[in-house]
């Protein structure tokens, strides 16, 4: 991690082919399945936005929201939202949303997965530091979940 007030960076390799990691990034389900956010039936597509409840545990009455910006196969998945919006009794949708961006590169012992989410400056000043905080914390997670959930592809 660095020590930005606006962007949050982690990254892991995990052992699996791109082409593997790819589709837990880009099939929204598989996305879902190791993010969790109920995703059946859904599917990623740039310009396009994306909703599923939230399943993970005392977040389950939220709604999980993005619009996708980019994909480039096997390369980059982005999309933007409103960084830990949990407060069911904030309209967050006229607040600035923050840019995430999942990049892979196939190395040696698989695939190197760096997730940046930038643009916390932008979000308003009562709320920033928390989103910030809860967020960084959120990607150690993840990227712990998106490391569990590809090895187990690769074992079964």
């Amino acid at each position: 991690m660095n020590k930005s007030t606006d962007r949050i960076e982690t990254e892991i390799v995990l052992k699996a082919a791109r082409s593997r990691v790819w589709r837990a990034l880009s099939n929204a389900e598989e996305f879902g399945d190791w993010f969790g956010v109920a995703l059946q039936g859904k599917t990623f597509v740039a310009g396009q936005a994306v909703q599923g409840q939230i399943t993970y545990p005392g977040y389950q009455h939220l709604t999980w929201e993005v619009v996708i910006e980019r994909m480039v196969p096997e390369q980059l998945l982005s999309f933007r939202w409103h960084p830990y919006a949990v407060d069911t009794a904030i309209d967050y949708s006229q607040e600035p949303t923050t840019l995430v961006v999942f990049e892979l590169t196939a190395v040696e012992d698989g695939a190197l997965l760096r997730v940046a989410e930038s643009g916390f400056d932008n979000i308003p000043a009562e709320r920033r530091q928390e989103a910030f905080r809860m967020n960084s914390g959120g990607w150690e997670a993840q990227m712990k979940n998106i490391e569990k959930y590809v090895a187990a592809a690769v074992t079964s």
